[in-house]
């Protein structure tokens, strides 16, 4: 029995703060801390992926893809998929049905422009659904999702009371960077996770979830964060202890997403 691994990078550049600060612009120490992420960390990032030749997805706001080109080919060159995380990184939840319409529009395009192909799962900038992201995710044809925190294992996205064909692959706050190790302004005493523990904790949750049949280990990370040299050295840490474990399978989102539907889909059809 393998499980599938799945390694997702939000590429959040500068949008992270800008996003949340009117004031921003005028603050370049601010959003100096993402313009690491696609100068700097990102570079490590596909190196040590290179390394272990391990296919990742990236979801990545538009206004991100069209300021930072270089970076976006460095990604596509690699051979990683590009898929949606809006167009500004801005909290959908404060910005209403037109605006929140909006957002999926124009990251939509800027990955269609920048890919020539068109995304295919949306991860929200607000790590929460409105009442009319489901819809819009339907409405751009997106066929998989990586949005909640309810189980180890896909499981077609409930609209409310209607179950969808969207296929959504869950993840985790302690299989993600940024409670660990993401600096924040507003909170400059906040004490941070050494790497050690933090490379413990993912391993723990490998050594359990394989166990389980059916499950899937999602890391959720941002280049930004995990990009620095003790924090990708914890990546590190994980990814060798996976791979000795001997069963692992390393898979780009889509293409697990693609796996599950059929399965998904025949169970959902036969309850009903």
């Amino acid at each position: 029995m393998t499980t599938p691994v799945l390694l997702t990078f939000d590429l959040d550049a500068e949008q992270l703060w800008s996003a949340r600060d009117p004031e921003s612009a005028n603050k370049p120490v601010w959003l100096s801390q993402g313009t690491y992420g696609p100068n700097v960390g990102l570079p490590r990032i596909l190196r040590l992926l290179g390394r272990y030749d391990i296919p990742v997805t990236f979801f990545i706001p538009g206004m991100v893809i069209e300021n930072h080109p270089r970076a976006i080919e460095s990604i596509l060159e690699a051979g990683h998929e590009i898929e949606h995380h809006s167009h500004t990184h801005t909290w959908s939840d404060g910005l209403g049905a037109e605006g929140e319409l909006e957002e999926f529009e124009l990251g939509y395009e800027a990955i269609v422009r920048a890919t020539g192909r068109k995304p295919r799962g949306w991860r929200s900038p607000a790590g929460e659904l409105t009442p009319n992201s489901i819809a819009y995710m339907e409405r751009f044809g997106l066929d998989f999702s990586s949005n909640l925190f309810d189980s180890d294992s896909a499981h077609l996205l409930a609209d409310r009371d209607r179950v969808t064909d969207i296929v959504e692959l869950p993840f985790a706050w302690v299989l993600d960077d940024a409670p660990f190790f993401l600096y924040s302004n507003r909170l400059p005493g906040r004490t941070m996770s050494a790497p050690s523990a933090v490379a413990e904790s993912w391993i723990r949750e490998w050594d359990g979830i394989s166990t389980e049949p059916g499950t899937h280990f999602m890391l959720a990370m941002h280049p930004q964060v995990i990009g620095r040299h003790s924090r990708l050295w914890a990546l590190e840490q994980t990814l060798t202890h996976i791979m000795e474990s001997g069963n692992a399978e390393f898979l780009r989102c889509s293409a697990y997403a693609d796996r599950m539907r059929p399965l998904l889909l025949e169970e959902r059809n036969g309850q009903s």
